[in-house]
Parts: structure tokens; C-alpha cells; sequence
């Protein structure tokens, strides 16, 4: 995939970033199901720890509490770490709500 991905979405990876510790199954269009450990995430995109095989531009396709079914590309990688820009901006709302499920130490939940 050295084309890259044609996303819609501003890159804005000076926003917010709140930790999470959480575990998801991803799908990969030739590597088929992948293991995800996401320890941040943002309205725009998340950040993964591990190793994952992956070139920039390549899609993901996921289910995440409260936000469903959603798509991200690899933006950047960097020895074990890989940040995700999500298709599509996740509304405030929804994304506080996913924060609450995602983050389970109300601390590191974000202000309202």
C-alpha cells in the first residue's frame, strides 16, 4: 500500500490524549484478525503498543465500546509503538463516553 490513505480527516495529533489500557481485535483486509493493545486514544486516533507488521496508510477495521464499528489508518510507526488516525472525528459526547469505559480510573477520565 505505498499510496497511503486518502483521509478526510485534519491531522490533529496535538489533541487531547487521554490513557487507556485496553485490548481489541482489529481487522486487517490480508492479515486478518490482529491484536491491539491501545494506550491512548483522542477523538482523532489512538496509539497502540506492539509490534504489529503494518506499513503507514494501512486500514484497520474495529469495534469500540459506545463509538461501534470504525476504521483507522497507520499514520506513523516507531519500534514498537503505531499511532491510528480514526476514519471520522468520534462526536464529544460519544467520546467522553467511551474515555468512561475505556479508562477505569476516574482520575485519568477527562474534565466535563
Amino acid at each position: 500500500m505505498s499510496a497511503g490513505a486518502q483521509l478526510s480527516v485534519t491531522d490533529q495529533r496535538r489533541a487531547a490524549r487521554h490513557p487507556v489500557d485496553y485490548s481489541v481485535i482489529a481487522e486487517h483486509r490480508q492479515h486478518g484478525d490482529l491484536a491491539l493493545h491501545i494506550v491512548n486514544v483522542s477523538a482523532q486516533g489512538f496509539m497502540v503498543h506492539g509490534n504489529l507488521g503494518l506499513e503507514r496508510g494501512e486500514r484497520l477495521v474495529m469495534r469500540l465500546p459506545v463509538v461501534g464499528r470504525i476504521e483507522a489508518h497507520m499514520i506513523w510507526s516507531h519500534d514498537d509503538r503505531s499511532g491510528f488516525q480514526f476514519e471520522r472525528i468520534i462526536r464529544v459526547d460519544d467520546f467522553l463516553k467511551l474515555v468512561d469505559t475505556l479508562q477505569p480510573n476516574p482520575r485519568l477520565r477527562p474534565r466535563r
